[in-house]
């Protein structure tokens, strides 16, 4: 992963990367999904969400969705974001990489008995 998908790497750019994988979302909505694929363990504030929403921007992961859904049903005021082509592979890599984390420590730990209390 280069400097410029960095925040792929960070666990709330990551979430929001996942929340988007599925299809384009407005900030309140990535935070919904955000809150939901944690259970609950992650919850983000505004400042939060939008300070990395801008990073993931700036860095070419996300971008501003045109798509709005029917007019009755939204407020014009949303911005809706979707991964780009780049977004996706920084999501598809970053996976792999706690794929292959998770796999090297769950054998670790089958390798060394657990400590007696």
């Amino acid at each position: 992963m280069t400097d410029e998908t960095s925040a792929a790497r960070s666990p709330i750019g990551y979430q929001i990367l996942l929340a988007l994988a599925a299809r384009d979302r407005h900030g309140y909505l990535i935070r919904k999904a955000v809150e939901q694929q944690t259970d609950g363990g992650m919850t983000l504030g505004p400042g939060t969400l939008y300070a990395a929403i801008r990073r993931l921007e700036d860095q070419g992961l996300i971008e501003e969705s045109p798509w709005r859904p029917d007019a009755d049903l939204d407020d014009p005021r949303r911005r809706y974001y979707r991964l780009t082509t780049t977004g996706r592979a920084a999501l598809e890599a970053e996976t792999a990489r706690l794929q292959a984390t998770v796999k090297l420590a769950l054998k670790q730990l089958k390798m060394r008995p657990r400590p007696a209390r």
